[in-house]
């Protein structure tokens, strides 16, 4: 998916006069489609946080500190779409509006560790970890828009609120203490948050743009969005907020319900259209940091919300047996990877089942099995370090078992291939992943 094929090239429009006359235009249709495109990460950001704060450590009536998951994700955990079930996430969010906040990564040594600081428009203004700051661990000041501060310990983030969420690298139940022990070392002092709840993606359009008119006030915008304002205009969706749903009338509510629905069916498009290379989809360059990619960020924070950026991992999504990244088949699949894949960390294969809103869920499954990769225990590789996993909603049997992945039971499934720090050949694109074939 890319810009092009979400947002049409409109010239930059002035507020007219009256919501009816705007409605029988269409600038207001296409002003509430750009809108609810530009502030749905702001609204799945603000949802993620009321649902991971629950077990955060309270001060008064705000949250401080990280929350640890100790176990991997299972089929049970639909906090957020598409989880790796790698590793342990921990997560922490921060109102930076009153002052800094300090970081504290433990060492690591060899163990894969790394801690993403977003904004609440999904960017990814810094990964301090493995790839960054090496195994030995460090303090950092965190500091918002505006405040003063600087040199090499010291991150800023864009946005006064932010998220940061960890990912420790657990090589099966057998290492779990000791991830454990890296996770207690992760901490955050300072600017404590808020979780308040807000309309969500579903909600009507009163609803949603009020509650996204709330948070950009809270989370002021780039200057470079300053051109993506004037097309929403026609709405009165500013940079500072201010969003009147009483100024409209039932004729210009039908032009921004229509606008909505363009947005959504934009998004499902733009995942039927996306480019396959042998069988995959590939990230693109601007994926964790979109900069005005404002569909491409979009269909992420929808799809899969905290994505990193392709330096520190790429995410790869099967094309399916439907062309669009779906799978409906119930017949068996085979991947035969030739040998080890090009990453610096680890790289794994996880089966999700698909929802019909466009996320990714882990599936039950009779052996409780989620992901296939370089870390799991008994695979049958051959001599030649080839390695065929065996995708399928029933049993392969005989020697395919040890390498099988299973599907769900029924309905729709998708598989994503992880590459955590890929080196420069998978980057560049030198480097591809063989097809997925039916068997």
């Amino acid at each position: 998916m890319n810009r092009r094929e979400l947002l049409a090239a409109v010239a930059a429009i002035s507020l007219a006069p009256g919501a009816r006359a705007l409605a029988q235009s269409g600038d207001l249709k296409t002003a509430a489609r750009d809108a609810w495109l530009f502030a749905l990460p702001l609204i799945e950001m603000a949802a993620a946080r009321v649902r991971m704060t629950a077990g955060a450590q309270r001060v008064g009536d705000r949250f401080q500190g990280f929350v640890h998951a100790r176990k991997l994700a299972t089929p049970d955990n639909h906090a957020i779409t598409t989880p790796n079930n790698d590793t342990l996430y921990s997560n922490a969010w921060v109102d930076l509006s009153k002052g800094p906040a300090t970081l504290t990564i433990p060492a690591s040594g060899e163990r894969y560790l790394s801690v993403a600081v977003m904004d609440m428009y999904t960017d990814n203004v810094a990964v301090l970890g493995t790839r960054t700051i090496g195994g030995g661990g460090g303090t950092f000041k965190l500091v918002g828009p505006g405040q003063a501060g600087g040199g090499p310990d010291v991150v800023r983030v864009t946005t006064p609120q932010a998220w940061l969420l960890a990912r420790t690298l657990v090589d099966g139940e057998a290492d779990l203490a000791a991830a454990h022990a890296v996770q207690d070392g992760i901490k955050l002092t300072g600017a404590a948050t808020l979780a308040p709840a807000f309309a969500p993606r579903n909600a009507a359009w009163d609803a949603f743009f009020a509650a996204a008119a709330d948070l950009i006030g809270q989370n002021p915008p780039r200057a470079e969005d300053r051109a993506a304002f004037r097309r929403m205009a026609p709405l009165g969706l500013t940079e500072t907020g201010g969003f009147d749903p009483k100024r409209f009338d039932a004729a210009a509510a039908a032009q921004i319900e229509a606008g909505i629905a363009e947005a959504k069916a934009a998004l499902l498009a733009g995942f039927a259209r996306g480019v396959f290379i042998d069988g995959w989809s590939y990230p693109q360059a601007d994926l964790g940091f979109f900069g005005q990619d404002y569909g491409y960020r979009a269909a992420v924070a929808l799809g899969g919300l905290a994505a990193l950026t392709p330096v520190e991992a790429m995410y790869m999504r099967a094309q399916g047996d439907n062309g669009r990244g779906i799978y409906t088949g119930d017949g068996l699949y085979r991947l035969s990877l030739p040998g080890k894949l090009p990453v610096d960390a680890f790289w794994s294969l996880t089966m999700y089942e698909a929802t019909a809103d466009g996320q990714f869920f882990l599936t039950e499954n009779p052996i409780n099995r989620y992901a296939i990769g370089d870390r799991t225990p008994g695979l049958k590789v051959g001599a030649d370090g080839a390695l065929d996993i065996w995708i399928g909603r029933r049993d392969p049997g005989g020697e395919r078992t040890a390498n099988w992945l299973p599907a769900p039971a029924k309905g729709p499934f998708a598989l994503t291939l992880r590459a955590y720090l890929p080196r420069r050949e998978m980057l560049t694109g030198r480097y591809r992943l063989p097809p997925i074939v039916e068997a």
